[in-house]
């Protein structure tokens, strides 16, 4: 049976996207882009919150000045958003969106912007410099390599630790995990719940996991409106302000409702980039070795993503791989760069995006769907600089639970997988370092493979690179 001929301008949107061919039409792709948007607008919460408030390493935060610019965040991470998601859907024609990658942004923060001598535009230039060179990679097929040089036990060690740092984060954050008499931490105060932030944070994190088990679209968005709400009303009552003032206040953002909800966005933060004064900021090495971490974080995830939004969509030929590969890691790789010449981090595409295919979505039309909600989005800043820590940092230990959940695809029975794996992602957050973590990790791994016979295995690559982070952790020695 022959697809229906196709006229007007609809035929001509289904022609170019295939609809019709993919099994779909236009009101299950605009259906499954909203959906994909609603999964992963927590992003344009969440992502200020973990960049925006962390003061670089001249103390100033992103945007500038000596206070969080929580709003100008918001404005430019759903602006880079919106834009590569349409890209994605336009080019690569493929239902994928994108947006800015957790776990790169906490090593951005935590790792680099926060550096002793480094600024914000510094830190996002290496953003910029790990784009291109990721760009240049896909564009020499190169890409698959370097994909292959890194055993998948370590890539799926460096999620987990991610994770577990992410998790860490927000527990601390919201007081929930907080340094105790005589220990290094503790949980809550003296082991109790003492303060309504500390509530706050347990609403929102159990309405998100509840929701999660009931499957329920949009479960991380929603918990993150129902604690702010709780939130509002409990400053309302209570006026507890900022833990600066109060001990029992909020720990950053105080929840108190904005005199607008809708304005124009202010794009300002767009551009603030140093390209290469991070060279000037710290020794050359580590500038590199930094560059090579991120490219590390930031690289793994998009044939993973792609394949398994493929595999739903059942677009995947018989060697698993979606149609338009190249495409779509183009798009994905202008993605890094484009996330830090907007100065909100690498950008990368979302697994969320699975959520919109299940909904309906088979072609790229959903992503430009889901690309046009948020650049809408845009003008509700003020509402994110409502959230307060305590109602956004439950989604981290949340997105910490689904990163961790890789760590079941490690031989935990071959200690020569098993003990470079526990090292890469332990030291993540007890040493407060996700590059701390890769680089033990990759030195552990061809340690063991050197002294049990396996040199062979290891790619000319691993060797490189876990030599450059012997040489990075030694200069201490001597700086």
């Amino acid at each position: 049976m022959t697809a229906p001929e196709r006229t007007g301008f609809a035929g001509k949107i289904d022609s170019y996207f295939e609809i019709t061919e993919r099994g779909s039409n236009i009101g299950r792709e605009i259906r499954g882009g909203l959906t994909t948007f609603f999964t992963m607008a927590y992003i344009v919460v969440l992502n200020p919150l973990i960049i925006g408030t962390v003061a670089d390493g001249e103390g100033n935060f992103l945007g500038g000045g000596d206070a969080p610019n929580l709003a100008l965040v918001a404005a430019a991470t759903a602006l880079v958003a919106g834009i590569l998601s349409i890209i994605m859907g336009v080019w690569a024609r493929f239902p994928l969106a994108m947006a800015a990658g957790l776990g790169i942004n906490a090593f951005l923060a935590y790792s680099i912007a926060s550096r002793e001598g480094m600024s914000w535009p510094e830190a996002m230039g290496f953003v910029v410099i790990e784009g291109i060179v990721v760009f240049i990679l896909v564009l020499t097929n190169f890409r698959k390599a370097v994909f292959a040089a890194v055993p998948n036990f370590l890539k799926q060690a460096i999620a987990v630790g991610i994770g577990l740092f992410l998790a860490f984060i927000g527990l601390y954050d919201a007081g929930i995990v907080r340094s105790g008499a005589g220990t290094p931490t503790q949980f809550g105060d003296g082991g109790y719940i003492t303060t309504w932030p500390m509530l706050v944070f347990i609403i929102g994190l159990f309405t998100a996991i509840v929701l999660m088990v009931k499957k329920v679209r949009g479960a991380l968005l929603i918990s993150i409106i129902v604690a702010t709400v709780a939130a509002v009303i409990i400053e309302a009552v209570a006026g507890l302000g900022a833990s600066v003032d109060n001990p029992n206040g909020w720990a950053l953002v105080v929840p108190v409702l904005p005199d607008a909800i809708v304005s124009a966005p202010d794009f300002s933060l767009v551009g603030q980039v140093d390209l290469f004064g991070g060279f000037t900021s710290l020794p050359v090495l580590t500038a590199l070795l930094l560059i090579f971490s991120l490219l590390i974080t930031d690289f793994f995830d998009t044939m993973g993503t792609m394949t398994a939004v493929g595999a739903e969509a059942g677009l995947n030929d018989e060697n698993g791989n979606p149609p338009r590969t190249q495409q779509v890691l183009l798009v994905d790789s202008i993605g890094a760069a484009a996330g830090g010449l907007g100065s909100v981090s690498s950008n990368t595409s979302y697994i969320e995006s699975a959520a919109g295919v299940g909904d309906g979505a088979r072609t790229g039309l959903a992503s430009i769907v889901t690309g046009i909600a948020f650049l809408l989005s845009t003008f509700l800043t003020p509402l994110y600089a409502l959230v307060p820590f305590e109602a956004a940092t439950p989604v981290l230990v949340v997105v910490g639970f689904l990163m961790v959940s890789q760590v079941a695809g490690i031989d935990w029975k071959d200690y020569r997988i098993a003990i470079p794996a526990f090292l890469t992602f332990i030291l993540m957050p007890f040493g407060y370092s996700i590059s701390a973590g890769i680089g033990v990790g990759f030195i552990s791994y061809v340690l063991l493979q050197l002294v049990s016979g396996g040199a062979r295995k290891v790619h000319p690559l691993m060797w490189g690179t876990a030599g450059a982070f012997v040489v990075y952790f030694a200069s201490g020695l001597f700086l």
